[in-house]
């Protein structure tokens, strides 16, 4: 659920968005993957730092069994991951950075901006956080007329487009994996987003901005009954 007073207003442009985009324009989903660890799971019997106790290996799922590992691990730092997602074509562009700053990210736009072909307009979907809305920021994007930032509603990211692809990062490359330093895990991050760029496949949005926000009703007159109901 989100508070935000103009949650309507935002799902209705958003969705209109995907579903029917403007003629000759690019429509990227942005936001940020932050404080992603680079963890090693010792496995195969190896001993760990000379101090820890030796690990199992990661068992793998059998029939009617799930998959078990060890639930110690050793941190090795962190990265950020600064991504835009083409709704039409599916293909990411990513960048990984120590932080998560303005200034990082006015670096990714302008690695967007270098991505993109003369001509067309672009539309940005992304997020209210304050390192999207800085003074440097605001005016870097009001020297590109043809840009077109649409934010999403507070607490509202499950609309933007691109934490799908994030999920897909996470399930595919960063839950089982195994990363000894920063360096090395963004190394995979980056070797998965080429991958991903090889075959491109665009997510397909279903829902209009009416059956979301009569889902969003139904709840609410839900959660109010029982409420009244509880009193």
């Amino acid at each position: 659920m989100s508070s935000d007073p103009l949650f309507v207003d935002k799902v209705q442009d958003i969705v209109g968005l995907y579903l029917s985009p403007p003629n000759r324009a690019i429509v990227l989903c942005v936001d940020e993957k932050s404080q992603i660890q680079a963890l090693d799971r010792p496995s195969h019997g190896l001993q760990a730092n000379h101090c820890r106790a030796v690990e199992q290996p990661v068992l793998p799922m059998m029939p009617g069994v799930t998959e078990r590992r060890t639930h110690t691990y050793i941190r090795h730092g962190t990265t950020s991951l600064f991504a835009a997602l083409d709704i039409a074509t599916g293909a990411v562009i990513g960048k990984c950075y120590k932080r998560h700053r303005a200034v990082e990210f006015l670096d990714f736009l302008r690695q967007i901006d270098a991505h993109m072909p003369e001509g067309p307009d672009v539309h940005l979907v992304m997020d209210n956080y304050a390192t999207h809305k800085t003074p440097k920021i605001k005016a870097w994007l009001a020297r590109r007329p043809h840009w077109h930032v649409h934010f999403t509603p507070t607490s509202a990211s499950w609309i933007n487009q691109v934490e799908r692809w994030f999920a897909e990062l996470t399930r595919k490359q960063l839950q089982r994996g195994v990363h000894v330093c920063v360096k090395d895990l963004e190394a995979d991050i980056m070797k998965f987003v080429g991958c991903h760029n090889e075959n491109p496949k665009p997510y397909k949005w279903v829902k209009s901005a009416d059956e979301i926000l009569a889902s969003v009703r139904r709840f609410c007159l839900k959660t109010e009954q029982t409420l009244c109901g509880e009193l």
